[in-house]
């Protein structure tokens, strides 16, 4: 399989706000049924709508984005035809499309409509076009410069000091939960620990096999920061999402955290964010954990995919309107705020200051492995015992260790 590394991904991200603007257009399909599947932050939500802008009288796009969309996408594209035409995707959730063969190759269909697509967006395995890239995203700090500089601090470049900052603001009374973060049960906890894992210098698997290997020091120190930086959340920090974190951040209940710049860059006084907690609002790069030199976080791009399970007919209508909801058109003041868009014409805005320095750090790409997504569950099935102090760290870490191992052996990766 073929990545796209991190040296693509970096010089994408260098080269964004040199691009000349493109003349945009809209489209008018003629044929064919358009059904799009996908997460639901403000950057989807724009691509999504300027694809809909090619439905009329004679086509529907239809789209259903859902922050439940990895549980639902694969079984609305395994049907005949499928449900869903495009599913929009990243690097780590186009894989479970491709290991089940739901998702066909684009290279006719770019070859027809896409001489205009930059070759940074054009993500290939094997050698063929699987997915059209339109953003690149990265989990990096997000503080309130108000309350540092009330506590007499700098901004936070490792956890260690965010706990010391944290400490701080807590026991001058400032805030009683200063950190927030998506550490929700399932898929957010275990990303914060993939994070974590990586900046502790982990390795998953053991090298040249699907082989699990978490249960290690770094896997424990990972988990013990985790659960220290939990101390110092809401309560309720398990049930907290993207969407639940950026609340507290709206309702000036935190002063830390650890965001994608595509939830935090798209924050604005229209979506009822104070104009006091606004401007205060500092995008920082990633941190670094242990004294390790590696960023705790991943790099990552959003993009689209088409239906393998669909007519010619319903695939040529899908890559022209999802085609026409990347279009340097969608650009305006707006949604240049929402992504680091991988678009023509998009110049950065302060709103992407921190997935830039993500990418300029060394942040290694989401591992785009068959096998990581089985992982990614078995992670985010069994760490919540050990975040609730129900269990050791070591006995997570092997709960999580047999759960991968079965769901590699049913899925053929290990005998």
């Amino acid at each position: 399989m073929s990545l796209i590394n991190k040296i693509a991904l970096t010089t994408a991200l260098c080269a964004v706000g040199s691009i000349a603007m493109a003349d945009g257009h809209g489209c008018k399909l003629e044929n064919g049924r358009v059904s799009i599947i996908g997460n639901e932050f403000p950057a989807i939500q724009t691509v999504a709508r300027n694809a809909q802008a090619c439905g009329n009288e004679m086509v529907e796009v239809k789209s259903n984005l859902t922050a439940d969309h990895q549980k639902i996408n694969l079984a609305g594209m395994q049907g005949t035809p499928a449900e869903y035409t495009a599913a929009i995707v990243a690097n780590s959730s186009i894989v479970a499309l491709i290991n089940e063969d739901v998702i066909r190759p684009l290279d006719d269909l770019v070859a027809k409509h896409g001489a205009d697509l930059k070759k940074n967006q054009l993500i290939t395995v094997d050698g063929k076009v699987m997915a059209v890239a339109f953003m690149a995203n990265a989990q990096h700090l997000v503080a309130r410069s108000d309350i540092l500089e009330q506590i007499g601090v700098e901004a936070p470049t490792t956890y260690e000091e965010m706990l010391a900052a944290a400490k701080m603001i807590r026991e001058q009374g400032i805030l009683e939960n200063p950190i927030s973060g998506s550490y929700k049960a399932g898929w957010n906890l275990a990303q914060e620990f993939n994070n974590m894992y990586i900046g502790h210098g982990g390795e998953f698997f053991k090298p040249g096999t699907a082989e699990v290997s978490v249960n290690n020091e770094a896997g424990v120190a990972a988990l013990e920061m985790m659960k220290a930086l939990s101390e110092y959340m809401n309560p309720d920090f398990l049930t907290h999402d993207s969407n639940a974190a950026g609340a507290e951040w709206k309702a000036g209940n935190a002063a830390l955290m650890n965001m994608w710049g595509s939830r935090a860059g798209a924050w604005n006084a229209e979506d009822g964010f104070p104009e006091e907690i606004l401007a205060a609002t500092m995008l920082g790069g990633p941190l670094t954990v242990g004294g390790g030199e590696t960023p705790a976080t991943t790099l990552w791009w959003d993009g689209w995919t088409v239906a393998k399970n669909i007519s010619d007919e319903d695939a040529e209508a899908t890559f022209i309107a999802m085609k026409n909801g990347i279009s340097p058109a969608i650009l305006d003041e707006t949604t240049s705020k929402e992504a680091v868009w991988l678009i023509d014409g998009y110049e950065p805005t302060p709103a992407a200051a921190g997935v830039f320095a993500t990418a300029a750090s060394g942040a290694v790409p989401y591992p785009m492995l068959p096998y990581q997504g089985l992982l990614h569950t078995a992670l985010g099935a069994e760490l919540s015992d050990f975040m609730q102090g129900k269990e050791s760290a070591e006995q997570a870490l092997t709960d999580v260790e047999a759960a991968y191992t079965a769901a590699a052996k049913e899925s053929g990766f290990l005998k």
